[in-house]
């Protein structure tokens, strides 16, 4: 490669990688705790959940429920389950009646347990996994700035990567297997950064991508969406396959009685290892009521089988279906694709602890590209104001990244011993914790010191934070093992695991004798 345009993609690639490498990081740890977002929620609520909960629902018993708050007729209905939780969505348009009330004719949304039959605003819902979820792209940000302001971060690390790549590309292999311990700072920070650079690189990739697309997506189909829809956004939405097509009621009662619950079971047994995923009830109780429901296979099936089925309800028949073996359309391929791939569920439990592994790899890549970033630039002749400045970011990024692990650890033991925290609980427990002990880190003004006390800390928490929910519920890991409740379960052995792993690299740390007294911590 010519030397100025190594020079170029170089540099570009330190500028794009440090402007954005708090906010990755953030991004990148949060996210991998995403990956257990199911089982945090279960956790936190003492509510375990198998896999095929769904067989269990009795949507009809629901529905009888929701009459005596709502009038039903004439709504459109969605109801779905996007995560393995106990509470399930309910989506109400406003009635189409014209006779209807006000209220009835307002839009409505909430949570609906179906085995104590309690409806939950989102904020009443509201969890520590919904919290970390949201955190990793930015919600917390008023709309639509966090999730634009955390795309672009992706976009950005997506263009670090390739530039990344494109400086290595002739000594990434042979620098692979370089690993120098005993040498300079620089140079084991480096070696660090670029052998688990490689190992993530898939997973990095495919997370730039994916994140990308999912938080700037609306940019991209903007022109599209004011050319070709007319500003539509509702018929892009049908057009790409994220709402049903709705029909026209005949504002007449319908006389014939249904059961929801069938509905779905025949739509279950249509196809081989179809799962349902959403109900869509279109002008219920309605002479031309629809019942429109989606699903997926099994993935161990086909990778990208999405499946659908239309009900009309007079006629007891199917008017319309999508096969998933055969039917599947680019769209689909395209848009399944990339939500399995970023969440990682296709595999079972398996993958997701090896997504969080390879997640918290990231998470290094990045704390050794700070590293080198200021090792470079903490030289002697520089002008004295760009060292100040250069130390003063840095300790920033430090402060951030390494606060956030104890602090996530502190959050759990707090939100089980409130036993019912509300949002604004938790963002108060988990926010202005993370700015005092990033501020103290801060005057600190010493990496070693905040590596150090991170691990310590997060190890400490993390061995605290089975024991707080053994007393607080009495399903300590073993109990919880013996009655099957294996999601509760894993979150108490995740964290006793990962404390221990910690804290023996926090007594290696400490016990470490090396003769270079910059690499002592």
């Amino acid at each position: 490669m010519d030397k100025r345009l190594y020079n170029i993609f170089f540099h570009t690639h330190t500028i794009s990688g440090i402007f954005i490498s708090a906010i990755l990081y953030v991004i990148f740890f949060t996210g991998s705790f995403s990956f257990f977002r199911d089982e945090i929620i279960n956790w936190e609520r003492n509510e375990s959940v198998d896999e095929n909960f769904v067989a269990s629902i009795d949507f009809d018993k629901a529905l009888d429920t929701l009459k005596n708050t709502y009038d039903l007729y004439n709504r459109d209905i969605t109801i779905n389950w996007p995560h393995a939780e106990r509470r399930i969505n309910f989506n109400l348009t406003g009635s189409k009646d014209s006779l209807s009330s006000a209220s009835d004719r307002t839009p409505s949304f909430f949570y609906f347990d179906p085995e104590t039959s309690q409806q939950t605003t989102y904020v009443e819902s509201y969890s520590l996994g919904e919290f970390l979820y949201r955190l990793h792209f930015l919600a917390q940000i008023p709309y639509p700035y966090g999730y634009y302001l955390s795309g672009f971060v992706a976009f950005f690390f997506l263009f670090a990567i390739i530039t990344g790549i494109l400086v290595h590309w002739k000594k990434i292999i042979p620098n692979f297997y370089i690993f120098r311990p005993k040498a300079k700072l620089k140079a084991l920070f480096t070696d660090a950064h670029t052998a688990l650079g490689v190992i993530g690189l898939p997973f990095q990739f495919i997370y730039a991508v994916t994140g990308a697309f999912f938080m700037i997506k609306l940019l991209l189909v903007a022109p599209g969406l004011i050319t070709l829809y007319d500003n539509d956004q509702e018929k892009l939405y049908q057009e790409l396959g994220f709402a049903p097509t709705p029909h026209d009621p005949h504002h007449k009662r319908l006389d014939k009685d249904f059961r929801i619950n069938e509905y779905v079971l025949d739509a279950q047994n249509t196809w081989e290892n179809f799962r349902v995923t959403k109900i869509f009830l279109n002008n219920y109780g309605d002479t031309n009521m629809h019942i429109i429901i989606e699903g997926v296979t099994d993935y161990r099936a086909k990778m990208n089988g999405a499946g659908k089925l239309v009900y009309n309800v007079s006629q007891q028949k199917v008017v319309a279906q999508k096969n998933p073996y055969i039917e599947s359309t680019y769209i689909d391929a395209v848009r399944n694709l990339m939500y399995r791939l970023h969440f990682g569920d296709y595999g079972g439990m398996g993958l997701k602890v090896i997504s969080f592994v390879l997640g918290l790899i990231g998470c290094f890549v990045i704390i050794s590209g700070i590293l080198i970033w200021q090792i470079a630039r903490d030289k002697r002749h520089l002008e004295k104001s760009k060292r100040i400045f250069n130390n003063s970011l840095f300790n920033v990024y430090m402060a951030i990244c390494m606060s956030i692990y104890p602090i996530t650890a502190f959050t759990f033991i707090a939100v089980k011993m409130n036993g019912n925290a509300s949002q604004g609980f938790i963002y108060k427990c988990f926010f202005l914790s993370w700015l005092a002990l990033s501020v103290l880190y801060y005057l600190k003004g010493d990496y070693k010191f905040m590596c150090r006390n991170s691990l310590l800390l997060g190890s400490v928490f993390g061995f605290t934070i089975p024991i707080v929910n053994g007393i607080v519920t009495g399903n300590w890991f073993w109990i919880t093992f013996r009655k099957g409740f294996l999601d509760i379960m894993f979150i108490d052995v995740f964290w006793l695991i990962t404390s221990i792993l910690v804290f023996l690299v926090w007594i290696k740390m400490r016990l470490k004798i090396n003769s270079m007294s910059e690499i002592k911590i």
